[in-house]
This record gives structure tokens, C-alpha cells and sequence, in this order.
């Protein structure tokens, strides 16, 4: 794959034979480094595939198998992967490729052989809303909001379907039970990707925190975001370019294009208490690792510059990727598919006739922990690489005493999954084999709670880092299911079809 079209900023090196950013050399490369010391083995197989992206998968699945031998592996993974990254990506301007640090020295690249010219720095501006901060938590489901005992009804509902792991139900009810947890004016939350869907900022001004957005200098997208913010409670400190006229025409800040002017404005942000850097960026195929990249090389250069007790981190994961997860969820997907009459009667024909593709087991009964393989093989790798780059940053950033905020999200009918139509017809099917599919409102709003535990609690290390990604999970049912996921979503979208029609 080829990112040529877009030749600035953060970018994939250039092939000096061909000129071509190959998104495959680079995935490759990066994921043989992170093994390489941990599993030699799996570093070889990886340099060796040929075809990265149909047979990416089982490299990114070494990647957590191999971690899960001590903590040390999994810490040791992280930290090569990143490296590996941070080593291989460039920065690009007029003057040509030079290292990505090489971008802090200047808002662009100007002139013959990659002369540095000095950034502009964006300065700020702060709203604030007009609203009164709540001060319990709610969260909308299914047309309603619940609150308190309604709240904690609907907790119980999911855990009882195995749609979020016990512990989350815990982290949630804490925040029920400690209301004042919700006034955050003691910290400064920068969410990166402010007009994400599933991002905190509006659940975070309604209860009254101090939010410093960053998104693209887009008038539409901070329209929306003004608008929001004067209705809430909240603050919204914006970066702005120099000039006149409306906010939304100079507000925002590309971190892909403008990488050191939007690092100096994040380290520059008053914080009462701590810094919160959120990473809520979402871009489609190789733009995503460019910005996954460009928001992790503004966490270094920030967390280098404050100290890292100083700066939380917050991050989303994806739920169809690959994670280790507890033995409860593996015996509960067992139990599952020992109980399921009517799938009896078909899993037998189907999966003869698919040669053992369809309703294939989730796991092998007594694994400990279980694997959960829900990737979808057409996100591709370049997605799944953007993600485990912030899976390695969180848990790096954790084994080094920073604060972490790590939540795997549920299935969400966002609009970049609904665009796809075999996606969205597969999660209108989902509930068919117990997959909850939630509504962005219900996510954010939930994520956005167990944020807040994690902040008011100091999110402390469950005892591996597999354990920390998999503690307070909302995963839908990915991982309590009774059928390798990837083997039921062919027949989820057929089922999804049929009752759109």
C-alpha cells in the first residue's frame, strides 16, 4: 500500500529505489522488532510473510501471546514496538524526509536539505458554558436516562448477559456512589479528537470540567463543539491560529501537519492538578498510523517536558482486536456453547459445509487466560497497528509510575462503522449470538465514567499488563460469546440484511 498521495508531515520513509511509503514495510518491520527479544521465532515468521495484509493477523496475535510469559515480556514488547515506530517514521516538508524528532525543531521543513524554520505557536481561547454542572451520574439507554438504582439495574442486566466485564460494573458503581468524583476542575483533560463520537469532552462539560479540545481547524466540526460547550457547564480552551474573525474559522490544530506547534500548546496548558492527555483520534487506512503516531511522539515530548507523575494518560481500545482475557469469560463463552440448542442443530451442517469456518468455538475449554480474536479482517492492519501502538504507550507509560486510563469500548454504531454496510448489517445481526451493540451516547457516557474511577482511584496495576487492559472491559459479549466471533459475523449480516429489509 502506498501513501504517496500525502507526502507531508508525519509520514512512512521513502523508498529511495522507488519513492513509494510502503504502510507494509513498515507494519511488517515494526512488529518483527517488538518480538525479536521476546520471541525470536515469531520475529522471523513475521519478516518472512509475504502477504502482510491478508496475513497480518496471526503476527499481531503473537504479539499478545508472547507477552503473556511475565510481565517483563510484555513491558519489553511495548517498548521495542514504540521504538521501532518512533525510529522508522519521518517527518517530511519542502526540503525533504528527516527523523520524526527532527519535527520539534520547527513547525514545518522549508527550504533545500530540510532547513528548519521557526513555528508559529497557536495561542488560546476559552469558553465557558452557561450551564449547571450535574452532579450525579447518568447515562442514556434505550430512550431513557438511568440514574442511580435504574443505573445500577442496568450494570447488573449487563453483567448478567456478560456484556461488560464484573469489574466494570464496579468501577461504575463507585462513581455512583461517589458523586462528587464527577467535579474534575482539579485536572485539565486534553481530549485529542474533540469531535470524536466516542470521546468524553461533551460528558465532561456537562459535569463541569476544564477541557482543552484539539481537533482539525475545521469550522463545521468546532461550530459543533461551541455550540455544545456554551450549553453545558464546562470550560473549553481551544488552540487558535492568529488572525481575525469567528472562533470556529481560526480554532483547531493538525497534529499530523502542525505536530510541534500542537505539542508546544499541550505542554504549555495549565493544569490545577494533573495533566490528562487523551488519545480519541480516528483517521481512515494510513492516515490513522500517521496520527496515532503524531498524538504518541506528542505524549513523549509532553511527558518528557512535565514529568511523568505529572501526566495521565487516557486511551480507548477497539474491541475487535486481540486480547488475553480472564477465565471467567472463557467459562462463561463455554457454557454458552454447550447451551445452545437451536446453534446445535446448525453448527454441525454449517461448519461442514464451510470446511470449519462457521460457529467455530470461542475457546478451547479451560484456558487461562483465554485469547479473544475479534478482529475484523477488514479494518485491516494498518488499523490494528494504529491501536497497538496505544495499547504499547499505555503500557509502558503505566510500568514507568504514570497514571492510565485503559478501556476496551463495545461494539458502537458510530458513523465510521455504519458507512461500511457489511459492518453495520453485521452488527444490526450481532444480538443474534449475544453481542450488545451499543449507541454512541451510551458508550462515551460509560468510558467516559470509568474515567473518571480511574483518575479519582489512581487506576492502580491489576499485576500484568494483560490484566490491566482487560480490567473494567466493555466488550459487548465479544468475549463471553459462545462462537469465535469472526466465524458468526458472516451470519450476523445476513441476519442484519434480512431485518433491514
Amino acid at each position: 500500500m502506498s501513501d504517496s498521495d500525502t507526502p507531508r508531515g508525519v509520514v512512512f520513509p521513502s523508498d529511495p529505489a522507488t519513492g513509494r511509503r510502503s504502510t507494509t514495510v513498515v507494519g511488517r518491520a515494526v512488529v518483527a522488532d517488538a518480538l525479536r527479544a521476546h520471541d525470536p521465532v515469531g520475529a522471523a515468521s513475521a519478516e518472512r510473510e509475504t502477504s502482510w495484509r491478508q496475513g497480518y493477523l496471526p503476527h499481531f496475535r503473537r504479539l499478545v501471546e508472547a507477552g503473556l510469559v511475565s510481565d517483563a515480556a510484555a513491558v519489553g514488547i511495548a517498548r521495542d514496538g514504540l521504538a521501532s515506530l518512533h525510529a522508522r517514521m519521518r517527518w517530511a516538508g519542502a526540503g525533504g524526509d528527516v527523523p520524526l524528532p527532527d519535527a520539534f525543531g520547527a513547525g514545518g521543513v522549508d527550504g533545500a536539505g530540510g532547513a528548519e524554520r521557526p513555528a508559529t505557536p497557536l495561542g488560546s481561547e476559552t469558553l465557558r458554558g452557561e450551564g449547571e454542572a450535574e452532579r450525579a451520574l447518568s447515562l442514556p439507554y434505550g430512550g431513557e436516562r438511568l440514574a442511580a438504582d435504574a443505573l445500577r439495574r442496568r450494570l447488573d442486566a449487563w453483567v448478567e448477559a456478560g456484556t461488560v466485564e464484573p469489574s466494570c460494573a464496579e468501577a461504575v458503581g463507585r462513581v455512583l456512589d461517589h458523586p462528587e468524583w464527577l467535579d474534575l476542575r482539579d485536572h485539565t483533560v486534553v481530549v485529542l479528537g474533540a469531535a470524536a463520537e466516542m470521546g468524553p469532552l461533551r460528558s465532561l462539560l456537562r459535569w463541569g470540567a476544564n477541557v482543552a479540545a484539539v481537533d482539525l481547524p475545521r469550522n463545521d466540526l468546532w461550530d459543533r463543539l461551541i455550540g455544545d460547550t456554551r450549553r453545558l457547564a464546562g470550560t473549553m480552551t481551544v488552540p487558535v491560529r492568529v488572525g481575525d474573525g469567528p472562533l470556529a474559522a481560526r480554532a483547531g490544530g493538525d497534529l499530523v501537519h502542525d505536530l510541534a506547534a500542537v505539542t508546544e500548546w499541550v505542554a504549555g496548558l495549565e493544569a490545577p492538578e494533573r495533566l490528562v492527555v487523551g488519545n480519541y483520534v480516528y483517521a481512515d487506512g494510513a492516515t490513522n498510523v500517521r496520527v496515532s503516531t503524531a498524538v504518541d511522539a506528542l505524549t513523549e515530548r509532553v511527558v518528557a517536558e512535565r514529568g511523568r507523575e505529572a501526566v495521565a494518560l487516557a486511551f480507548l481500545a477497539t474491541p475487535t482486536d486481540v486480547f488475553a482475557v480472564p477465565a471467567e469469560a472463557v467459562e462463561r463463552s463455554v457454557r454458552s456453547y454447550a447451551e445452545r440448542r437451536t446453534s446445535r442443530l446448525l453448527r454441525v451442517p454449517l461448519r461442514t459445509v464451510s470446511g470449519g469456518r462457521l460457529l467455530r468455538r470461542n475457546y478451547v475449554p479451560g484456558q487461562d487466560p483465554g485469547i479473544n480474536d475479534s478482529v475484523v479482517l477488514q479494518q485491516g492492519p494498518n488499523y490494528l497497528l494504529a491501536k497497538r501502538l496505544q495499547r504499547w504507550r499505555a503500557t509502558a507509560h503505566r510500568a514507568g509510575g504514570g497514571l492510565v486510563s485503559f478501556k476496551v469500548a463495545p461494539p458502537t454504531r458510530t458513523r465510521s462503522v455504519v458507512k461500511n454496510r457489511a459492518l453495520a448489517a453485521a452488527y444490526a445481526g450481532a444480538h443474534r449470538f449475544g453481542i450488545e451493540v451499543f449507541e454512541p451516547g451510551t458508550a462515551n457516557t460509560l468510558m467516559a465514567a470509568l474515567l473518571v474511577h480511574d483518575l479519582r482511584t489512581g487506576s492502580p496495576s491489576q499485576g500484568h499488563p494483560w490484566q490491566d487492559e482487560a480490567y473494567a472491559a466493555a466488550h459487548g459479549g465479544l468475549w463471553t460469546s459462545a462462537y469465535d466471533p469472526r466465524s458468526a459475523l458472516g451470519i450476523a449480516a445476513l441476519l442484519g440484511f434480512a431485518s433491514a429489509r
